[in-house]
């Protein structure tokens, strides 16, 4: 049964922590691990894949016939799943695209931003409880539009020391140039730092476990990294309009992610809550994920029942979910009060699955509160913009009393003579 507290009955600093990483508590192992990587390459990532895997390895590079025979393996209805929703998340992700621009800032002063793509990136596939082809589609297609020279992915070999054939086609159906079976710390270290199999890349991304969030925090200045990510999450907010049974399979699905997987249901209607929380009970034995479903439901399932929507809000914009669903009356008006969400699903027929694998939207999102400075993944995630800065003889003349005052009184003189004798010569 999910617990129903009054917002303002007691301290909800617990409930907005919830199951943030603790990562503290696997550096040390995880950065011994990235030294093997460093140290010993291949070797090491033999050695940990054996013993983390329990797999033995000679080669971790996919090879072409193991992809193209992925598709035999397939049904075709898999197939078409991968391939439409690639079509809805390309077509998405290519309206992110941003446009160089230029203006005159001051007489003479010409200024801009130009628009180039990271040259290398490594997409980290999870795999332990599932398999993620839709996290391949989601990762590999923005860097695929952003114009990336090189996308490798990483991902855990199964027992039989192969990877499954939906990951293999969606990887191909998306664009990825290379795969290789390496999971854990290991393969963000074998990004970050590179081995003689596989190369360097300049950014990571991808979600992952406790061991790959900690890797890539540790490698955070090494290469770049799209942000923390912990288990899923999900928060609803809905007034006495919001329907129950969509509300309680909605927290049912987030749940059975992982038995870490927050799920919060915040609402002014206390028939509402109570209406969900009897469907969620009467549904859990049914689901083939019941015993994750109860566990995370225990331990980060809570309904939040507040007096207005402004409190409503308040909670919603301080919890800052990775995925927010609103239910009310008018979603669009609740909307414009949203300060801090990882994605949003607006309305009773909007749920987090549609996003999740075909709708468009990418599902690579921050959690554990770091919607409040972080955005999910997208194409601008694998871009660069270098400004570009030319002055005329004009232009030197409007930044004379700006430039050289300012960098005498800072002591750089040498930046001052720089500018002066420009002016001299023009």
């Amino acid at each position: 049964m999910m617990e129903i507290i009054e917002y303002k009955s007691e301290d909800l600093t617990e409930i907005v922590k919830r199951s943030q990483i603790d990562v503290e508590a696997v550096l040390y192992t995880v950065k011994s691990i990235i030294d093997e990587v460093k140290l010993h390459g291949d070797t090491a990532l033999k050695q940990l894949t054996e013993k983390f895997d329990k797999v033995k390895l000679e080669n971790f590079k996919v090879s072409t016939e193991q992809i193209e025979a992925s598709y035999q393996k397939l049904e075709p209805e898999i197939i078409n799943s991968i391939k439409k929703a690639a079509k809805n998340i390309e077509k998405f992700h290519k309206s992110q695209l941003p446009e160089e621009w230029f203006q005159e800032v001051d007489s003479g002063v010409q200024a801009g931003q130009i628009i180039r793509s990271i040259e290398r990136v490594g997409c980290y596939i999870p795999g332990g409880r599932a398999a993620y082809p839709s996290t391949i589609l989601m990762t590999v297609i923005p860097a695929r539009i952003a114009g990336v020279e090189k996308i490798i992915c990483c991902t855990p070999p199964q027992k039989d020391g192969k990877v499954g054939a939906a990951i293999l086609a969606a990887a191909d159906i998306a664009g990825a140039d290379e795969i290789y079976m390496v999971g854990g710390a290991q393969a963000i270290a074998a990004l970050a730092y590179g081995t003689d199999s596989i190369k360097k890349v300049s950014k990571i991304v991808g979600p992952g476990n406790i061991f790959v969030t900690a890797a890539k925090q540790l490698v955070y200045g090494e290469v770049d990294i799209d942000f923390p990510a912990g288990p899923s999450e999900v928060l609803i907010l809905a007034d006495e309009t919001g329907n129950a049974e969509y509300i309680a399979f909605d927290i049912l699905a987030q749940a059975e992610h992982d038995p870490n997987s927050p799920c919060v249901l915040v609402t002014t209607s206390r028939d509402l809550a109570e209406d969900v929380n009897n469907i969620v009970m009467a549904n859990i034995e049914k689901m083939e994920r019941s015993s994750i479903i109860k566990e995370a439901l225990e331990k980060y399932g809570k309904i939040i029942l507040t007096d207005s929507m402004d409190e409503s809000l308040e909670f919603t914009n301080n919890y800052a979910s990775e995925h927010l669903i609103i239910m009310t009356k008018d979603p669009e008006k609740t909307l414009k009060h949203v300060k801090n969400a990882g994605s949003i699903f607006l309305g009773q027929l909007s749920p987090v699955s549609a996003g999740d694998y075909g709708a468009g939207t990418n599902h690579v999102l921050p959690t554990a509160g770091c919607a409040k400075m972080y955005s999910g993944l997208s194409t601008e995630s694998f871009l660069k913009k270098p400004t570009v800065l030319k002055l005329s003889e004009e232009g030197l003349e409007s930044l004379k009393d700006v430039v050289i005052p300012l960098a005498e009184y800072e002591g750089l003189f040498a930046h001052a003579e720089s500018f002066r004798k420009r002016l001299e010569n023009k």
